[in-house]
């Protein structure tokens, strides 16, 4: 290094110091806006001894073991109908492909209660669907299946995100090389590009069952807010507040933070982030 550089470096390392210190100022000031009311909201949940009398209120610990069981078969569905709609995206590109992937995401955009006045529009009693299905007997609205319907439609994409990510990142070669040895595609599918995708797929089934979890508007809207049958813990948060009863509101609000926070830190320290990266998305 020559003595000019020498000289010029601790100038200039200063100089970017300086440049930067805005940028770490609003940095912390974004941190702060949209972590304070997250925190505030577990702080008094805590503090206050509300989160843990939850634990023994019969209303929240219904709702949670029905958000628990639905969100269960609304990812056994979302991996049936997902994952071969996930591969042919990664692996295809046809016409209308776009226009396919478009319709995948609009769930993600879409604002929930329009989401739930689609469903109930579609397979309500009068609905497109639901009169032939109600000529059979088959109710849909307002019950359990109506939960899990909401939880896959709205959570969905981004699972099949996902897993269209991971699908697309398996290298072709070691298919092929299965291929020559004599496996059959089933046999591929199980052994080679369901393994070599498995951090995509994990990652897709624990963000769907995060949004799944925390799903509120489509579910009332669709579903309603029948306790035991219908009330999930996002709808326990609304109908305590709006009762008046706004310890056991935080109580729950703070058990779907919770939840929804051991989610986002068990996804980055499996290495799972990249699924959150907009890029992987594209």
């Amino acid at each position: 290094m020559s003595a000019t550089a020498a000289t010029e470096s601790p100038k200039s390392s200063r100089g970017r110091i300086d440049s930067n210190r805005p940028m770490a100022a609003l940095a912390v000031a974004a941190t702060v806006v949209l972590g304070l009311p997250v925190a505030a909201l577990v702080a008094r949940a805590v503090l206050d001894g509300s989160l843990l009398a939850a634990a023994g209120m019969s209303l929240v610990v219904n709702a949670l073991a029905l958000s628990l069981f639905t969100t269960t078969i609304s990812l056994v569905l979302m991996v049936l109908l997902g994952t071969p709609l996930a591969l042919l995206l990664a692996r295809r590109r046809f016409r209308g492909s776009v226009l396919l992937e478009t319709v995948i995401d609009l769930p993600i955009v879409l604002p929930p209660s329009v989401a739930g006045l689609a469903l109930l529009l579609l397979l309500g009693r009068n609905g497109l669907l639901g009169a032939p299905l109600h000529a059979l007997g088959v109710e849909l609205p307002f019950t359990t299946a109506a939960v899990v319907i909401a939880q896959s439609f709205v959570a969905a994409p981004f699972f099949i995100r996902s897993a269209r990510t991971g699908f697309a990142g398996v290298d072709h070669d070691l298919e092929d090389a299965a291929r020559v040895d004599g496996a059959s595609e089933r046999q591929l599918f199980r052994r080679i590009t369901v393994p070599l995708a498995s951090n995509a797929l994990a990652a897709g089934l624990v963000m769907a069952w995060a949004r799944a979890l925390g799903e509120f508007g489509a579910t009332i809207m669709f579903a309603g807010n029948v306790g035991g049958h219908t009330q999930t813990l996002p709808l326990v948060v609304y109908s305590e507040f709006q009762a008046g009863n706004l310890d056991t509101s935080v109580a729950a609000a703070s058990i779907l933070v919770l939840a929804a926070f051991g989610v986002l830190v068990a996804v980055r320290l499996l290495h799972w982030g990249r699924i959150l990266d907009v890029r992987s998305m594209a």
